[in-house]
């Protein structure tokens, strides 16, 4: 099992009168999902709060919280067997954890697709970056963020951007 420390970067986005905040999550927020959703859940936002996190540069994850909603994406249900945190996210999907340790098996998503679909990020998109194995999870998140609509900050706090 990846441990916390393992975790790539985790962010937390919301959008507070038009205007995006990023920052990151501590490591005391990543141990599961409803720590996780309880500390988005505290956060202001015209529509919820997000957290992108990059897990082991194989795997992501998206989690949405709005109001009593968590809706939850995991780039590939074998991060399940890398991660306590994705393997708690399939848990409140309901989805099984993987079998089969075949590290040749196709990625498979679970989860939301459409989890930002309000946002501009819509369920297509987010399948054609999901489909693109030459992508990084920094990379996958970065453009997601983009569309959204706060790539800059993204970037910044994951240090994609150059100083």
């Amino acid at each position: 099992m990846v441990q916390i420390d393992d975790v790539d970067f985790a962010v937390a986005a919301f959008r507070q009168g038009g205007v995006w905040t990023v920052g990151e999550l501590t490591r005391e927020h990543l141990g599961d999902v409803e720590t996780l959703a309880d500390a988005l859940g505290r956060l202001p936002g015209d529509s919820g709060a997000i957290a992108l996190i990059g897990i082991d540069d194989d795997y992501f994850m998206l989690l949405r919280v709005t109001g009593d909603r968590v809706r939850a994406l995991v780039s590939d249900v074998a991060a399940a067997d890398v991660s306590e945190l994705a393997a708690s996210a399939l848990e409140m999907l309901g989805i099984p954890a993987p079998l089969d340790d075949d590290e040749d098996a196709e990625a498979v998503p679970a989860g939301d697709l459409d989890l930002l679909g309000d946002l501009g990020m819509h369920a297509m998109d987010m399948a054609v970056l999901l489909d693109d194995f030459d992508l990084y999870p920094d990379e996958v998140l970065s453009d997601v963020a983009r569309k959204v609509g706060f790539g800059k900050p993204f970037d910044d706090a994951v240090g994609l951007t150059s100083a």
